[in-house]
């Protein structure tokens, strides 16, 4: 089992930046396949960004890609999302999750344990 928490939500203008940080419990960080989702309010939680276990392959939601990076230090058991030239239209809560499994790690449903979330707001 493993244990979720992120941090480094906040408020930011339009064009500016944050770093998402998720801290994970446990010693099997590296066995798991690392996702970001969000969700904003009154919308269904959506897949932004998501790294294999090796952090070699990555995947992004179209409209991140290109401005969100996601990666992962096994040895520090922490995954992050720099998100760049933030938009209104990114204001979401955002939830770090862990997969065990092989499913497609771009649906929620392929994710077992998740975070309490963190509130990113950009203003315009």
């Amino acid at each position: 089992q493993v244990q979720l928490a992120e941090s480094g939500g906040g408020l930011v203008q339009a064009g500016g930046s944050l770093r998402l940080s998720c801290a994970a419990s446990g010693r099997t960080f590296s066995t798991y396949v690392m996702g970001w989702f969000r969700q904003a309010p009154g919308k269904e939680r959506e897949f932004v960004a998501a790294i294999i276990r090796s952090g070699r392959t990555t995947y992004y939601a179209d409209s991140v890609k290109g401005r969100f990076t996601i990666s992962r230090e096994n040895a520090k058991n922490m995954a992050t999302l720099q998100m760049n030239s933030l938009k209104p239209e990114d204001t979401a809560v955002y939830y770090c999750a862990a997969s065990s499994g092989t499913r497609n790690p771009v649906t929620t449903g392929a994710y077992d344990y998740w975070g309490q979330g963190t509130q990113v707001t950009v203003s315009s």
